[in-house]
């Protein structure tokens, strides 16, 4: 006999308290509706802003070659992939990215997938297991965090960036598959790993270095082809303890995700990764935008060189501006600019002040930062002009004051 418990005795009852908890805490986050505008301006719940919110680092989402390139793809390959990879969904488009993207990271095979978080939930479980060990930088994204939990392998979290420390844990652990997993351009702070000397640690210690380029890819290295590129680790240089993660939706302006390394460890990865076997393919459509994307990203060098120059100016602005201010502007070389403001409350309303000159930076909170640490993040663009950006530093500086 079935027995009917009140809704009001239910612990679904919970569910409107633990709402109202995250509005007294300021931890109750807003979707926004939101309609591109020209460069790096958004129309956000009908108000025209400018915006420094966007991982589109090159300014290409936008770019008519991709949206033509998009729109060729849908008319040769129709909208949807309709089945999984392995089944039919791998197009002839699809194929060619692949084939371009390990080419152009400098390895020798790629696997392109529909999303970046299921790129890493998808390929932790399938390279470790029970009795094998992950060594997770603290400051690592979320996905990779989520990808290391599915694995049921033993998870050391290692203090960011500190290299000793993962030696340690290396030394100790008696596991005989080692995989180390790491941000290589942390998206929160925007610092860079020690990709060196972390494939350094691996050799040493018979490891598997798995590095997520998602802020990196486009950006760093010679023609933007990342960090590995960058620190002289691709092509004749290219090491097989290495697998390389990005994504295709920051730097790239399309959307998906690739992992690119050995034969044999793709090979691997197309066989016994479940958010590759079971997930339909990426359209063909996003495909071909992206290997017009990939083609940009190569010979415009102008974008990532105005890109540097507008991050220079900000630095140099906000270190001004922002004199004796409690706010604190994160050591960061990249598009990402954290300028860490403390309670969650406070990066509110800093944020609400920026909002009230046309301006969108989104206050971002635990748990997706650390307790008293919430920050404005900073992300530009090489669709910012100067102008952008000087428009930027004057709003902080006089924030700064009138929180003094």
């Amino acid at each position: 006999m079935a027995i009917n418990t009140p809704l009001s005795s239910s612990w679904l009852a919970e569910f409107p308290a633990r709402i109202a908890e995250l509005d007294r805490t300021h931890l109750r986050r807003r979707r926004r509706v939101v309609v591109p505008e020209d460069g790096a301006h958004l129309q956000i719940d009908g108000q025209r802003m400018l915006a420094f919110c966007s991982n589109d680092y090159l300014g290409l989402a936008g770019h008519p070659a991709l949206v033509q390139a998009a729109c060729d793809g849908a008319r040769a390959f129709g909208v949807g992939a309709a089945a999984s990879p392995l089944v039919s969904g791998h197009s002839a488009a699809n194929d060619a990215l692949e084939h371009e993207l390990a080419r152009f990271v400098g390895q020798p095979r790629a696997l392109y997938f529909y999303a970046g978080y299921a790129t890493n939930i998808g390929i932790v479980p399938a390279l470790v297991g029970k009795g094998d060990a992950i060594f997770s930088d603290a400051l690592n994204h979320a996905c990779l965090i989520d990808g290391a939990r599915l694995s049921s392998a033993q998870i050391h979290r290692y203090p960011h960036a500190d290299l000793a420390a993962l030696e340690r844990e290396l030394i100790n652990s008696p596991a005989r598959r080692k995989l180390i997993i790491s941000d290589a351009v942390f998206s929160m702070d925007g610092d860079l790993a020690d990709v060196p000397a972390l494939l350094a640690l691996c050799e040493r210690h018979d490891a598997l270095l798995l590095l997520d380029d998602a802020h990196g890819f486009g950006v760093l290295g010679p023609q933007g082809r990342g960090c590995l590129a960058h620190f002289g680790l691709s092509g004749e240089n290219a090491s097989p303890r290495v697998l390389y993660m990005a994504t295709l939706g920051k730097a790239a302006g399309v959307a998906g995700a690739f992992v690119a390394g050995s034969d044999a460890l793709v090979e691997w990865l197309l066989q016994k990764t479940r958010s590759y076997i079971f997930a339909t393919a990426a359209p063909a459509l996003l495909a071909t935008a992206l290997r017009t994307s990939l083609q940009l990203i190569e010979h415009e060098e102008w974008r990532r060189e105005h890109l540097q120059g507008l991050i220079s100016r900000l630095r140099q602005g906000l270190t001004q501006g922002l004199q004796g201010s409690s706010w604190q502007l994160g050591e960061s070389p990249t598009a990402i600019q954290p300028l860490v403001i403390g309670p969650n409350d406070a990066a509110l309303a800093v944020m609400d002040g920026l909002r009230a000159r046309g301006l969108w930076v989104p206050a971002i909170r635990p748990p997706t930062v650390a307790e008293g640490t919430a920050r404005l993040r900073i992300a530009l663009s090489a669709a910012h002009t100067e102008a952008d950006i000087d428009r930027l530093v004057q709003a902080l500086t006089e924030l700064a004051a009138a929180s003094r």
